[in-house]
């Protein structure tokens, strides 16, 4: 396999993560606004660390995805 076609595949599990991450975080997110009142407050801190580690995770993401396509404009 090519170095070209090496890292467009990465960029495809990229973007699958990406997406779920993305999906995780949101759902979370609205979880917590139509829950906050009546979910016990351990619960809510175990769904804030989520939101906060799925966000982390979009970004260390992202800033991979952007090394590859640097490495794609040098090819």
């Amino acid at each position: 396999m090519s170095k070209l076609d090496r890292i467009k595949e990465e960029l495809g599990w990229l973007k699958v993560l990406f997406a779920a991450l993305v999906a995780i975080e949101v759902s979370l997110i609205a979880w917590l606004a139509q829950n906050i009142e009546d979910a016990s407050t351990k619960l809510v801190v175990f769904a804030v660390m989520g939101v906060l580690g799925a966000g982390a995770g979009i970004i260390v993401v992202t800033h991979a995805a952007y090394k590859r396509v640097v490495q794609l404009e040098n090819l």
